[in-house]
């Protein structure tokens, strides 16, 4: 794929971050729960590409949208750059 794509990253009051994007992540109308890291290596092309990033604790992506759940010692800025990182290189 060698669509552009833009990505926000914001995290929430909760502890979650939330990432929106401009292009589709998951299928139109349906929504895909990960509630570990290694669910995410038996998921869809996006969730497998994220599987490498490391402080993934569960993960939620909609339409061009994803919550993330990160590991209680995991740094969020790190998490950002990474799963920024590989969402960039998936669709390149």
């Amino acid at each position: 794929m060698s669509e552009y794509i833009e990505i926000d990253a914001e995290v929430g009051d909760d502890g979650l971050i939330v990432f929106e994007t401009n292009l589709p992540l998951a299928a139109e109308g349906q929504a895909e729960r990960y509630d570990s890291p290694a669910a995410l290596d038996e998921g869809s092309p996006v969730a497998q590409a994220l599987s490498v990033v490391p402080g993934i604790a569960a993960l939620t992506i909609s339409g061009g949208r994803m919550i993330l759940t990160a590991a209680a010692d995991a740094d969020w800025h790190a998490v950002i750059a990474e799963v920024t990182a590989a969402l960039k290189e998936f669709f390149l």
